[in-house]
């Protein structure tokens, strides 16, 4: 089956007042715009467009009763649209997801609770593709060298980070650096080190330094500004992306992304929120080991398309761009396919079309394999990875 697939845009405080209206042509709701789901997570499932008025949860179990159709799709694929920066975080392990889910549902812990951590068994790797010109976000933990360069920039007033920050093992200065800043420092503490911050100069890290003080107008005093300095700033252009594997801190700062990811919602929080922070159960699953930011570079199939493979079972995406000519995406069972620009045309192998605008989707069961896809345009199309 070859059908539309919708749903509306989340609210979340984050999101931006202009981007997805303005890939979708259309007037900004005079609401934030966060997040479009593609998927059938139950958070926010999508609307088929079958003429049966079911979601995409609903519609996936009945067809897999009656056919080849998989009752879950292991991978949620997202518009995601930043206006102000996301609280920095990371996620499980498949194994640490399902020890911690055990261990909460043996506590009683309500699902719904603000301090439970592992709403799910399921772990959370994620890639997002910028769309924006640039996307900016904050991805793994920058080489200690070069971070106690911009420490050493700051003066006096970061003297206390730069001793946290001392010692022959990276990996065991920075998660001490991490434990101490979201669960140890003072208020005091962590003021006195923004403010260095916010009034320091380094030519080497004037964009850090710049986005130090965005953040620390948006969250004063807040923990996740001083652990902001110790990540890698990455700035990506449009079709560039970053994978994000489990352990692995990462906030999105700016811009018009397409993200895939695992079908979870455990989340890790490591600063820039209000929401419950767990810093022991966050320094047990932190891949502190500094590393260069995580980007992940596709495959290059042909003219048209090149494919993003991360190595986990849940997904894979195929990008394609088209001028005017035609393409042929194969599948790797149900897929959704996203378009972002142009006029896209999908056609499966049962004949049936879909005509794709910018911000449409539709959902391509295994038999409709191959797609050929026609018009002007980019598309996303998101597939499960290779088991």
């Amino acid at each position: 089956m070859l059908t539309r697939i919708s749903n509306t845009p989340r609210d979340y405080a984050w999101g931006s007042m202009t981007l997805i209206a303005d890939l979708e042509c259309r007037e900004p709701s005079g609401r934030p715009e966060a997040e479009v789901w593609f998927g059938d997570h139950p958070g926010s499932p999508s609307e088929v467009h079958d003429g049966t008025g079911r979601t995409l949860d609903e519609w996936l179990p009945a067809e897999a009763a009656a056919g080849d159709v998989p009752s879950r799709l292991p991978y949620l694929l997202k518009l995601l649209a930043a206006g102000a920066p996301l609280s920095i975080q990371a996620h499980p392990s498949k194994a640490q997801a399902e020890e911690g889910f055990a261990r909460e549902e043996a506590a009683g812990v309500a699902r719904d609770a603000g301090n439970r951590n592992y709403r799910d068994d399921n772990h959370k790797p994620e890639l997002i593709v910028a769309v924006s010109d640039p996307f900016v976000a904050l991805a793994g933990l920058r080489d200690l060298d070069a971070t106690r360069r911009l420490v050493d920039a700051l003066g006096e007033g970061a003297q206390e980070l730069r001793a946290h920050l001392e010692g022959a093992d990276a990996e065991e200065a920075l998660r001490r650096t991490i434990g101490w800043l979201l669960g140890e420092a003072a208020r005091t503490d962590i003021e006195r080190i923004i403010a260095a911050a916010v009034g320091g100069t380094s030519a080497e890290f004037a964009a850090e330094l710049a986005l130090a003080r965005e953040l620390a107008q948006a969250y004063p005093a807040d923990a996740g500004v001083v652990v902001a300095l110790l990540m890698n700033l990455v700035s990506l252009r449009p079709g560039e992306a970053i994978f994000v594997p489990a352990g692995v801190l990462h906030a999105y700062v700016a811009g018009l992304g397409v993200e895939l990811m695992a079908a979870s919602d455990n989340v890790l929080r490591g600063g820039l929120t209000p929401k419950h922070i767990d810093v022991g159960e966050l320094l047990g699953l932190l891949d502190a080991a500094p590393s260069p930011p995580p980007i992940l570079t596709p495959v290059r199939l042909d003219d048209t398309s090149q494919f993003f493979d991360a190595g986990v079972p849940d997904f894979a995406l195929l990008h394609l761009v088209v001028d005017g000519d035609s393409a042929s995406a194969a599948l790797r069972g149900s897929a959704i396919v996203l378009a972002t620009r142009g006029s896209i045309r999908v056609t499966g192998a049962s004949g049936t079309s879909v005509e794709l605008a910018p911000g449409q989707a539709a959902l391509a069961t295994a038999d409709e394999a191959p797609l050929a896809v026609d018009g002007s345009g980019e598309l996303f199309i998101a597939m499960p990875g290779d088991a």
